[in-house]
């Protein structure tokens, strides 16, 4: 047994074990070979007596441990990082991973140029059959849900590399919610696919990392990337044991975390604090500029710099939310918040103007006179309904 322990599954006495169908439908005649009592796992002909016992058999006669034939699915700069660590692994000495090819979506661009570049044999998505060519699959930021048909074709299941603290925001934008929430602490979780639901499946590998102050959503994915990359290569290490010893996720603290839009840049001043608008600046200001309204109009907001101290003395400004006050010898525009003010640097309002620039073509006293109809304050106004109305303007086309 030690002997066949050692054997790999692409060894030519093991081409019967391709894939959980024709394992079952096969394979037991080869186990009786070797001892091993028939069960029945459910499938056709099969006479394991559950899908995990027949899956464990599978590993236990597919593939004792590493080097791993590995399928990568990727889609984004974040999991280029860890298509890059397997790929330079699989290079080295350190016998982790045997061979690695790539499936990708039709217009990704990131992670094909990349396999392109290295050489890496491409599939398109949805993939054709697969079984008996891989031992494990590695998903990163794909997007796709997989389905049951395609996990039972890999030995060792389809690992995904997370960049939460699972089960704390599961779903497609966990950087940009630990931003906007403002999480002190996030992480990486290596965990199993399920089929039907997107990060509900066990955990095989976790490791905590502090978010540095005042980041952005893009620094921070920037280094969960790398964390993230590493542990996977931990993980494919030691797989076995993982397995053995993986966790189910805990219902308590689950969160979700949507995809940005849009709809999440209207700033509500009068319910927003500085604090709120500088998270919601980092988390999505990359991507999506902040908005209000300004005369009826939406603005677009540039160039954030966060909370701004200003004494309003001779100034005539009114402290009310979404009030705008021109700060001159630091060329800021400051809008008032619930609890302060926050400053921007520049704006959109038909074409990009400074701070200066929309002072003196808006604000400025000495245009007073040639508009009548605008209101003492300068208000600029985005309020919860406001941006609930806008938003689904947005979503209906209309705007």
């Amino acid at each position: 047994m030690k002997m066949w322990n050692n054997v790999k599954a692409r060894h030519p006495a093991l081409k019967l074990l391709q894939g959980v169908r024709s394992f079952c439908t096969r394979g037991t005649t080869f186990l009786r070979l070797w001892g091993a009592k028939p069960r029945s796992c459910g499938h056709r002909r099969c006479r394991f007596t559950s899908e995990e016992s027949c899956q464990l058999a599978i590993r236990q006669y597919s593939s004792s441990g590493p080097p791993w034939r590995v399928l990568f699915f990727g889609s984004d700069g974040f999991a280029v990082e860890s298509l890059k660590l397997l790929t330079a692994v699989r290079a080295s000495n350190e016998r982790i991973v045997d061979s690695l090819e790539v499936v990708v979506l039709s217009n990704n661009i990131l992670v094909r140029k990349f396999a392109d570049q290295h050489h890496l044999p491409l599939h398109t998505w949805p993939p054709g059959d697969l079984r008996g060519r891989f031992d494990v699959a590695v998903v990163v930021s794909f997007g796709c849900l997989l389905q049951e048909k395609l996990i039972s074709q890999f030995p060792y299941g389809i690992l995904n590399v997370h960049p939460s603290l699972l089960p704390r925001w599961r779903g497609p934008a966990p950087i940009f919610h630990t931003i906007l929430h403002g999480d002190t602490v996030t992480g990486v979780t290596i965990m199993q696919i399920k089929p039907q639901r997107f990060d509900v499946g066990p955990i095989l590998n976790q490791e905590v990392y502090a978010v540095p102050q005042h980041c952005t959503a893009d620094q921070l994915g920037v280094t969960l990337a790398a964390r993230g990359a590493n542990l996977l290569i931990d993980t494919l290490r030691t797989l076995p044991e993982k397995l053995a010893n993986k966790k189910e996720q805990s219902q308590t603290g689950a969160t979700s975390a949507p995809k940005i839009s849009t709809s999440m840049s209207w700033v509500a001043w009068e319910e927003q604090t500085c604090d709120q608008i500088d998270r919601l600046f980092r988390a999505i200001g990359s991507r999506i500029p902040l908005r209000t309204m300004w005369m009826g109009k939406p603005i677009k907001l540039l160039d954030f710099i966060g909370k701004c101290h200003i004494s309003l003395s001779g100034r005539g400004t009114q402290q009310i939310p979404g009030s705008i006050s021109f700060l001159k010898a630091t060329n800021i525009l400051a809008v008032c918040c619930k609890d302060g003010w926050v400053g921007f640097k520049a704006v959109v309002l038909k074409k990009q103007l400074t701070a200066e620039d929309f002072y003196n073509g808006y604000l400025h006293p000495g245009l007073k006179e040639k508009t009548p109809h605008q209101t003492p304050q300068h208000l600029f106004v985005t309020g919860r309904n406001e941006a609930r109305a806008l938003a689904e303007r947005e979503n209906s086309g209309t705007q």
